[in-house]
């Protein structure tokens, strides 16, 4: 049998969108999660010198792994070996290669809805199965312990992610220590997806590893390092699964591009530039949400972190698929439809992403504003 895998409509969306430019249209694009910035400058330096001087081939960097281990030392206060480090081709095969190494065919793992669209879907085409937890406004759209604690029989493993997409909800370090705790009473393994550590616009989001040694973390240079086409990231693993990890890595991955990874090195003391990304996307927020009362968006998930506003529209429509196609053909503005990260209510929600330039996001509101204005009210 072949799993049966639901398909990623904002990436449609996407490709409608980059058609509609080539004809010369004016697209905005907040479908994404992906910045408009490029890597750090001091990274990019790097590569061409990387480029110049270096065959490359198969190869895992040391000094990345342990540059990995001391950020969880300095930003989280644990201790990380750095063989307990492995780099990947990005979160994506970052987050296989967690499920393969605790989980076999037929386990249940819980998550959050709403949610990552691959999360879902990637569960589904490692016949896993998904147990999803109905997370809505009372909840601020996240997971919580007592959640947890109602689903009989407990599931094998919890897959968690603060800031989550697509709602940019952070989960209070409290709460992060009470879903911990039940985790160790009921057996449940956790995979906590921190993608958009260092994107926080209050207090900064905690690491799993902080309440919970033996979970195992996804991250990526994706996102705050702006190395999204780099396709760079790791995993973090207790030690006893580094040897099955480590397995699966090689044979299924091999190793992250060699550029990358002396990129990626570089990357981390460009700390000066990130912030300044971070001082941008807090600009963008803040200009959308001054902007929701003229477009009609009343309730919306609290964007804690991350680069993501996810507003309910179901008083304008009940197809989010067919809105957020109306909205890009009508105004050029790109958005993604909330049937992607939850299959249940997702058709009463859209997601902005605001990962770009503060001319745009001014342009997109410029655009938007009068045509939701225009949309007729159910």
């Amino acid at each position: 049998m072949i799993a049966a895998i639901d398909p990623f409509h904002a990436i449609a969306i996407s490709r409608e969108a980059h058609a509609l430019e080539e004809q010369g249209r004016s697209i905005l694009h907040m479908e994404f999660g992906q910045p408009s910035t490029g890597a750090p400058a001091d990274a990019i330096a790097v590569a061409h010198r990387v480029l110049d001087t270096e065959p490359m081939g198969y190869w895992e960097s040391t000094a990345l792994k342990q540059r990995i281990a001391r950020h969880y030392a300095d930003r989280h206060g644990v201790a990380v070996d750095a063989e307990q480090v492995l780099l990947t081709c990005g979160a994506s095969p970052g987050l296989v290669l967690a499920l393969t190494s605790l989980f076999a065919p037929g386990a249940r793992v819980a998550t959050a809805r709403p949610g990552y669209v691959a999360y879902r879907n990637t569960l589904k085409a490692l016949y896993l199965d998904p147990v999803e937890i109905a997370c809505g406004p009372a909840e601020r759209f996240q997971i919580s312990a007592d959640a947890l604690a109602r689903i009989d029989p407990a599931p094998d493993g919890l897959i968690l992610a603060s800031p989550a997409n697509p709602t940019g909800t952070i989960i209070p370090p409290a709460e992060l220590a009470r879903i911990a705790a039940l985790c160790q009473e009921r057996g449940i393994r956790i995979i906590s997806d921190e993608i958009y550590h260092g994107l926080s616009f209050g207090e900064p989001a905690h690491s799993m590893l902080e309440y919970a040694a033996d979970a195992v973390i996804v991250n990526s240079f994706s996102k705050y390092y702006s190395m999204a086409g780099w396709r760079l990231g790791w995993i973090v693993v207790p030690p006893q699964l580094i040897e099955t990890a480590r397995a699966r890595m090689g044979n299924l991955f091999l190793t992250p591009p060699v550029l990358a990874q002396r990129a990626g090195l570089a990357a981390f003391d460009c700390t000066d530039e990130l912030e300044g990304h971070v001082a941008s996307y807090r600009r963008n927020r803040q200009l959308l949400l001054d902007a929701l009362p003229a477009l009609g968006l009343a309730q919306i998930a609290p964007p804690d972190g991350a680069f993501y506003i996810y507003a309910d529209i179901s008083h304008l429509t009940n197809d989010s698929l067919d809105f957020c196609q109306r909205l890009l053909r009508e105004t050029g503005v790109a958005t993604a439809p909330g049937i992607d990260f939850d299959p249940v209510d997702g058709h009463r929600f859209i997601r902005f992403s605001f990962a770009v330039s503060t001319d745009r996001v001014e342009d997109a509101i410029a655009r938007m504003v009068p045509w939701f204005q225009a949309q007729p009210r159910r």
